[in-house]
């Protein structure tokens, strides 16, 4: 294939394979139970169990509130479904939505730091699952999920009136609260009186009976909501197929199918199937139509089609490779955390529209760096292709929880009363789970500029695995370099299709560029000992060389390697052909990822001892790096002593690095030297009021690149930590190296950084 080939980006997709692989690796399934408390002793283990249970035991017999104290009542959910209505997989029983059930508790845990156990009740009588939830009393909130109409109705209002606690059912109530916030939104932006809005739901399962529900509650009339079912319009009188539910929302009018409800409409709700609004329902729509079409994997028209018919529409979509997508995880997980919060006992349409105004307010809100980095530069603002926060947004864990929770003190429904909002606020930020929030910004990234990715490695399985997933994720393309044969015979043995367009195969020795590149290489090395044969068996023979040649020249735009190369030495074949960035220093830097927040360590690779001047400049690169992530740097110099005590050599080091840097004009904050402790513990760093941190340090600028290895690898083993890199920072070009042997998401991680241009 051609260096030069360009096929236009396609969306994220997952081969079956990739997704049983993933449930299946390592320990199968997605949770696992972590002790909050210590058991190392024999004493830990008679105050966790007998005696020591026995005394909050009897407390809570005493007192049953005082489970929210002694318990982890107060932060757990029951994720509960029978699995009538799986995704858009239809009914297909209880167990098999454990797999999703699961998926709903880690997305608890990631964005609101809420536990959550999965129950699979295998009935599909409403009678005996409300008799199976009901008695349940060690949870403090319970979501339903994945319950088909009309049973969900009966048993989530049955629930709510048998427990003290909130019952939410999320395939109504979550799609109703972020449609809602877009729909503010929407309706602020074309100018629109909310009373005389006329809005269509065609759609009258859950969601879209809950989405009246809340639409009628902020303001909508109800005369100028129609909803439609697959019989047409649902009006007074109409017999087939209706339900109490859909009566509710009955309407008086001469209007029969979706067709002519739609004529003259404002708003359209799709929540139904593909293709279910045609060019003529929206041409016939009013001017500046708001369109959401939340149907999913397909919506029921696509952004593209409606453009074609019309320029003025703000358009939404259940899809994240479209502006302003209807994504359940911007509500669930905060409402729930405002809900707990407050040991709230249900939850409310006042708390589901303190939700939505607080979304919607949030969209209006500039933008936070973090969120700004996945737009390659492009801050997102309040318009028509931005109503409705990111999922990645850092503030959404602060703005609405605290929302739901004061609607929750307001309405009477909070057993717990929260008299410091600001306090309360700090306290939900601090929850955020750094981990996913890191790398998702690099990717959200990357998907909005999609690029040509070399995988020198080619002919590995693992590499395969990471090429097919880096395209199937949306990420670019992946240029594998190997023999084809080879790289077609072990991609087959692996299960992995690779005919997709966007993943290319150049053999090194056959390719039509190696006259090019070696010449481009001989000017480079012919001082060195080089002659032009040795350039041209390095070009054909080193994949490294080769794949670092079609970076330098342009024909791909980053590279990854390592799998079967020792760091040192694939670092040094790459930079045989890529040069340090002019005015930068080449160093290595990991970034830590653990529940405190990210940390950048450098240099973790390439200075083993360096001097002042050079620790002053790995703090520089550094910053860089962590300014790039969309963080604000706070740098801290590293030594063994902390402003002057004890006295030492490489302390010495660490202060003449800081003296060098302030002598210059830098934009990030920075102090040294101190013990890492005081860098990172808020506590330890207040005994030094004159630091010049203003918060704990994100960036760690070790003495020494021995103490950085040993610390980073110490941190992943022993604290739980997640350590990406070291990743090459200050090469003229994106180059990335794994670590030998890395895992197929290793390596996808550290192309996804390398097309991101983490390191430049």
């Amino acid at each position: 294939m051609s260096a030069e080939k360009t096929v236009p980006p396609k969306r994220p997709v997952i081969t079956d394979q990739e997704a049983l692989d993933f449930h299946s690796r390592g320990r199968p399934g997605k949770l696992e139970i972590l002790a909050t408390k210590p058991m190392a002793t024999q004493r830990d283990l008679s105050l966790a169990y007998s005696p020591g249970v026995a005394v909050p035991v009897l407390a809570i017999a005493k007192d049953p509130a005082l489970a929210f104290d002694y318990t982890a009542k107060a932060n757990l959910v029951a994720v509960i479904s029978n699995g009538t209505a799986i995704l858009g997989l239809g009914n297909l029983g209880a167990l098999a939505s454990k797999p999703v059930m699961e998926g709903k508790a880690v997305l608890f845990k990631r964005f609101a730091d809420i536990d959550s156990i999965d129950l699979e009740v295998a009935t599909e009588d409403p009678d005996e699952f409300i008799a199976a939830v009901r008695h349940l009393a060690g949870f403090g909130g319970i979501n339903l999920e994945d319950i088909k109409a009309p049973e969900c109705f009966i048993i989530e209002q049955r629930l709510r009136e048998l427990m003290d606690i909130p019952v939410f059912h999320d395939d109504q109530h979550g799609t109703a609260i972020i449609s809602t916030a877009g729909v503010i939104n929407a309706l602020e932006l074309t100018g629109r009186d909310i009373k005389k809005t006329k809005l269509v739901c065609n759609g009258a399962g859950a969601a879209g009976i809950a989405c009246l529900d809340i639409v009628k509650a902020v303001g909508f009339a109800p005369e100028n909501v129609i909803l439609c079912d697959t019989n047409g319009v649902v009006y007074e009188g109409r017999e087939k197929g209706m339900n109490q539910w859909k009566s509710t929302h009955a309407v008086n009018t001469a209007k029969r199918t979706l067709a002519e409800a739609m004529e003259g409409a404002d708003i359209v709700f799709g929540l139904s199937v593909k293709g279910a609004f045609t060019p003529e329902m929206i041409k016939s729509m009013a001017p500046n139509p708001i369109i959401f079409a939340m149907a999913n994997p397909d919506p029921e028209i696509t952004p593209e089609e409606v453009a074609a018919i019309r320029d003025d529409a703000i358009m939404a979509t259940g899809r994240s490779d479209y502006p302003n997508q209807i994504n359940n995880v911007l509500g669930f997980p905060y409402i729930f955390r405002g809900a707990l919060d407050v040991r709230a006992t249900t939850i409310n349409m006042e708390m589901k529209i303190a939700a939505a105004r607080a979304l919607a307010a949030l969209a209006r809100e500039d933008v936070p760096d973090e969120v700004a980095a996945a737009y390659q530069g492009a801050r997102p603002r309040f318009g028509r292709d931005y109503i409705i926060p990111v999922p990645f947004d850092p503030r959404l864990i602060s703005v609405v929880p605290a929302a739901v929770a004061k609607a929750a003190m307001e309405t009477g429904v909070a057993r717990k009363e929260i008299k410091d909002d600001k306090a309360y606020r700090a306290q939900l930020s601090a929850r955020r789970d750094p981990v996913a929030g890191a790398l998702q910004r690099v990717f959200e990234s990357v998907r909005r500029n999609p690029k040509r990715v070399v995988f020198a490695e080619g002919e590995e399985e693992q590499v395969l695995r990471a090429a097919v997933a880096f395209v199937n994720l949306g990420l670019g393309s992946a240029l594998l370099i190997g023999r084809e044969e080879r790289v077609r015979d072990n991609a087959r043995a692996a299960g992995l299709d690779i005919s997709d367009p966007h993943i290319e195969i150049h053999n090194a020795r056959l390719s039509a560029h190696n006259d090019m590149y070696a010449q481009f290489l001989y000017e480079r090395l012919q001082r060195q000992g080089y002659l032009l044969r040795d350039c041209q068996r390095l070009i054909n023979n080193d994949r490294n060389t080769f794949a670092a040649a079609m970076v330098a020249r342009g024909d791909a735009d980053a590279m990854v390697t390592g799998v079967t190369r020792n760091f040192s030495v694939a670092l040094e074949e790459v930079r045989r052909v890529v040069d340090t960035r002019p005015g930068h220093r080449l160093i290595g830097a990991s970034l830590v990822l653990a529940r405190l927040g990210p940390v950048l360590v450098a240099d973790t690779a390439i200075t083993e001892m360096p001097t002042a001047e050079e620790i002053a400049r790995i703090a520089i690169e550094a910053a860089g790096v962590s300014r790039r992530m969309g963080n604000v740097p706070r740098v801290a110099l590293l030594a063994f002593s902390t402003f002057g005590h004890p006295e030492g050599e490489r302390a010495a080091r660490v202060k003449e690095a800081v003296r060098i840097l302030d002598a210059q004009r830098l934009d990030f904050e920075y102090d040294g030297e101190m013990a890492a402790d005081v860098a990172l513990n808020r506590d330890a760093m207040a005994a030094y009021p004159f630091c010049r941190l203003s918060d704990t340090a994100n960036v760690l600028v070790m003495p020494a690149f021995h103490s950085a290895s040993i610390s980073t690898k110490m941190l992943q083993e022993l604290g739980g930590a997640t350590v990406i890199g070291p990743l090459i920072v200050g090469l003229d070009k994106p180059v990335q190296i794994v670590q030998l042997g890395a895992r197929d998401s290793d390596i996808v991680n550290m192309a996804a950084l390398a097309a991101f241009n983490i390191g430049g």
